[in-house]
């Protein structure tokens, strides 16, 4: 080395150093986050674990949960490293949506990936499982499940799991059943009634005995959509088809609890299959978006006491609205099986609280603003479906808090126990090793949802919660540490289209 080098190289030295020290404070853009870094900290008074709410830190790098320490360990451990203080806000465990119709490929117009994704992240919601209909072709095949995957690679904000559907043509063809599910199908999704889409018919008890069998092998649920039309209607039915079609009771009347009695009693005598030692052991029977909370409950109740492998989920506006509360005319609140009675509501927030209803979802369900008709106010020509997705974690804490409802049981029902359905392992709760999936809130701040919020929504003029005032308001919204909401979205759409292995 000569004379030069020698005299060159305490100034290279520096020039690195301070390099090396700037691109520490100031790392390299990153398009998938709104925050800079792999590694930070999240400090909050409220941090809801599964062992109970504490106040401290968790630690986050390269997109998990790496520790989580409490506020009087804290001392001497964080450190140098980024911290990303919440103060009193509540720290929660991302939810986990385990109901939407994202309508993705071939009825984007009514959703999509890309919108329907920005409204969960804008929501709180990490996790979405899109269902297997209104997309078009419907998603009934190995090709017709790559096609949604190819559909939502680059294109989605959150990470998206899929269910995979059965039908007619595919129930008693076990290979192609085996071949959807070996391509990561989350499970399988059923309907026992019109599904209202021409290439997604019902299915027969039958079918669903079929595929509850090949489910058994992967250990993976069936939802089922659980309504039983009659073969023909009663003479009741008869006369209310013929009352106005804008009375949301002419609407009710035609779609009975009855319908889902009828639906369960007949899924009963297939479910205990399921059981331990029995031909269907480790498929699961999902009954989806429950609205009957009376003899449909009572049957699912007695089924789960004879150790038939069924849980039940409910949907926010089940709780959240009565009959009551719905004007004629106003069919953004059309929905099957539809919204009841305020003792009907009351009785569901009970069975909830007790345990009986296992979790929640929001069967989000939009479509174009034509198609709700609602100009008309026609409820029996309507498309039926409530637009919510945005509104899950909101929606739901403003009636749970004026009942006492605790942010840890509000985790099991939107984040643990419908992670644990879907097979997620690594999501629905801050733990050490899960993906750092995280939404902070502040559950006091009241917002008014109308033009002037901004939060996403696809077709603002369809959503039943327009109009309304909620609490909770989501703050920020993290992806595998990717801070991707904090009152907008990061760059680039970054979730994880998530196949079952």
């Amino acid at each position: 080395m000569n004379l030069l080098q020698w005299k060159l190289l305490p100034l290279l030295t520096v020039i690195v150093s301070i390099f090396v020290v700037f691109y520490l404070q100031h790392p390299s853009e990153n398009k998938c986050s709104l925050l800079p870094y792999k590694h930070y900290w999240i400090t909050s008074k409220r941090i809801v674990t599964p062992q109970g709410v504490i106040s401290g830190a968790v630690e986050i790098n390269e997109g998990k949960i790496v520790s989580i320490v409490k506020e009087e360990e804290r001392h001497g451990k964080i450190m140098g490293a980024h911290v990303v203080d919440y103060s009193d806000a509540v720290v929660f465990p991302g939810l986990v949506d385990i109901h939407v119709h994202l309508d993705d490929p071939g009825r984007s117009e009514w959703e999509g990936f890309p919108s329907g994704t920005k409204a969960a992240a804008a929501g709180g919601v990490t996790t979405l499982v899109d269902m297997p209909l209104n997309n078009f072709p419907s998603t009934v095949s190995e090709e017709t499940l790559k096609l949604k995957i190819k559909a939502a690679e680059g294109r989605i904000y959150v990470d998206v799991g899929f269910w995979g559907g059965l039908v007619p043509e595919n129930a008693f063809n076990a290979t192609a059943l085996e071949r959807l599910l070996s391509a990561g199908a989350l499970g399988l999704k059923s309907f026992m009634c019109p599904s209202g889409i021409n290439d997604f018919p019902m299915t027969n008890i039958t079918h669903i005995k079929e595929g509850l069998s090949v489910l058994a092998k992967y250990k993976r649920p069936l939802l089922v959509h659980s309504e039983v039309q009659p073969s023909s209607p009663s003479s009741t039915q008869l006369e209310d088809m013929q009352d106005d079609p804008r009375s949301y009771l002419t609407y009710l009347a035609t779609r009975p609890p009855s319908w889902e009695e009828a639906a369960v009693r007949e899924l009963l005598t297939v479910t205990k299959n399921t059981r331990p030692g029995g031909p269907a052991e480790g498929a699961h029977l999902h009954v989806a978006h429950l609205s009957d909370s009376g003899s449909t409950l009572e049957l699912i109740k007695e089924a789960k006491r004879h150790g038939d492998s069924v849980s039940v989920e409910t949907c926010t506006h089940y709780l959240a609205f009565s009959e009551e509360d719905i004007k004629d005319g106003d069919t953004r609140f059309k929905c099957a099986p539809p919204i009841r009675d305020k003792a009907n509501k009351e009785k569901l927030w009970e069975a909830l609280m007790e345990g009986h209803i296992d979790m929640l979802s929001s069967d989000h369900s939009p479509t174009l603003p034509e198609l709700k008709l609602l100009d008309s106010g026609d409820f029996l020509k309507a498309w039926g479906g409530i637009s919510s997705l945005q509104f899950d974690l909101s929606a739901t804490w403003s009636h749970a808090k004026k009942r006492g409802v605790t942010i840890e049981q509000l985790a099991l029902w939107w984040s643990e126990r419908p992670a644990k359905l879907a097979g997620l392992d690594l999501k629905g709760a801050i733990a050490i090793g899960k993906h750092a999936d995280i939404v902070a809130w502040a559950p006091d701040e009241e917002f008014d949802v109308d033009d002037k919020f901004p939060i996403h929504i696809k077709h603002p003029s369809i959503s039943a919660y327009m109009g309304m005032k909620l609490s909770g308001k989501v703050l920020a919204t993290f992806i595998r540490g990717q801070l991707v909401y904090e009152d907008k979205h990061a760059p680039a759409a970054c979730g994880t289209p998530i196949l079952a292995h």
